[in-house]
């Protein structure tokens, strides 16, 4: 088992840049990544794709998601899912956001492509109605 503390991923998390939500990958295997955005208000992360399913879960703040062409607002305990490949973003207006993005399967685990369709065909008997 293991436990994560998402709240203190979020407040040790850095920016790479002053001006982008600072991240942290808070758990990452083959069937999901989970990672914690702490976005200042103003900052927001732009829209954007995704070949996963995508789960937001807000852990603290108020702020806006950006689904396809809606905007909604969001308040602390609410998840927004987006299937793969569905344009989604986020941001902060008057206060800090945080919000913990569930992405499964782990991106880059997933084919960027579907598989082609296998067609099976189906055996028929060579003998005869009075054998069968």
């Amino acid at each position: 088992m293991k436990t994560l503390d998402v709240p203190r991923a979020a407040r040790e998390a850095i920016a790479a840049n002053a001006n982008r939500p600072a991240t942290a990958v808070v758990h990452d295997s083959p069937d999901a990544r989970l990672v914690v955005f702490r976005i200042a208000p103003g900052q927001a992360v732009p829209p954007h794709r995704n070949a996963s399913t995508v789960m937001l879960t807000v852990i603290s703040g108020r702020g806006l998601i950006l689904g396809g062409t809606n905007e909604r607002a969001v308040a602390p305990a609410e998840t927004v899912v987006f299937e793969p490949n569905e344009l989604h973003g986020m941001r902060a207006e008057l206060e800090e956001l945080v919000l913990l993005a569930t992405i499964t399967p782990r991106p880059g685990t997933r084919p960027a492509e579907p598989a082609e369709p296998i067609t099976v065909a189906r055996a028929t008997s060579q003998l005869g109605s009075e054998e069968r």
